[in-house]
């Protein structure tokens, strides 16, 4: 295992890369409230094969915490992305695995213009592309379909919380980031103790990423654009995920032109409780991508 910091403007990004050097390189994007180490039980299945890079988000771990929410913003987090992508493989395109709010930020930069040179496949777990779901959400209410949204609202509800400042701070420091490991084992009904350890940061990680909430759910929500991919997504559809519901992605094949879905009996944090079957289906997944594209 290697560090470094690759900069973004005055955003350093703590990164660790390991694995098998010879490998296709496939970068690990974490959510909220995790870091890097949300891939440890991931990283060691798939080292054998693959050059697997690693990295804290903007606002957590050991990665930069800029002060203000607008600089929590899709199209930064994406840029970090970006710039993590360039630093570690500049001359071929990577593979992408993201969970959470690193999956969403995932469909931000698949979704721009100069990615195909840049990504070659990408593996989406529990977060959605927020314009895809807006556009979505719009379609079945002018169709008067509404269960499906109201399925998804009812599951982001605590988001409504994260929206006001100095209402979710004291709980998040003071109780929730010292239960978090038992919370998320009751949250996905699974054993607590395969959620941790949990890093030393927690509790920073956790009020750093509200930011993350108010600065894009309301405005990509509200405004949602029209984005769409060319680069191969499979798309892990985790069953018994109470926070991203399985039927926010049902247009998500109007956008992206070659989409595979592969359905988990899992709860939202599949990396910690299930990371065999999700490493298997992310190298079975990036072996046929690198085999179809290989030069002949």
């Amino acid at each position: 295992m290697t560090t470094r910091v690759v900069t973004n403007g005055p955003v350093r990004l703590h990164v660790v890369e390991e694995g098998n050097q010879d490998g296709p390189t496939l970068v690990l994007v974490h959510g909220w409230p995790d870091t890097h180490a949300l891939w440890d039980h991931v990283t060691p299945l798939l080292s054998d094969t693959f050059r697997v890079i690693r990295f804290d988000n903007r606002g957590a771990g050991k990665s930069t915490v800029p002060r203000a929410v607008a600089d929590y913003r899709l199209e930064h987090l994406a840029a970090d992305l970006f710039a993590v992508i360039d630093a570690v493989s500049p001359a071929k395109p990577v593979h992408l695995l993201g969970h959470d709010w690193g999956a969403v930020l995932c469909w931000e930069a698949v979704c721009e213009a100069d990615a195909p040179g840049r990504i070659a496949s990408y593996t989406s777990v529990s977060g959605p592309n927020l314009d895809h779901l807006g556009l979505w959400m719009r379609r079945r209410v002018r169709e008067f379909r509404l269960l499906g949204p109201g399925e998804q609202a009812l599951a982001s509800a605590y988001t409504v919380l994260f929206q006001i400042p100095g209402l979710p701070e004291p709980v998040l420091r003071g109780w929730l980031s010292r239960h978090w490991p038992a919370f998320v084992g009751l949250f996905d009904r699974t054993d607590p103790a395969l959620i941790g350890p949990v890093a030393p940061s927690l509790a920073d990680d956790m009020v750093h990423g509200l930011k993350l909430y108010r600065a894009n759910l309301r405005r990509r929500l509200a405004d949602p654009r029209l984005r769409r991919t060319d680069i191969p997504v499979q798309l892990v559809q985790n069953l018994r995920d109470r926070a991203v519901r399985p039927v926010g992605y049902e247009d998500t094949s109007r956008w992206v032109t070659d989409l595979r879905v592969l359905p988990l009996d899992a709860g939202h944090w599949s990396p910690r409780s299930h990371p065999a079957e999700l490493a298997a289906a992310t190298a079975r997944f990036v072996l046929d991508i690198a085999a179809t594209t290989r030069p002949a």
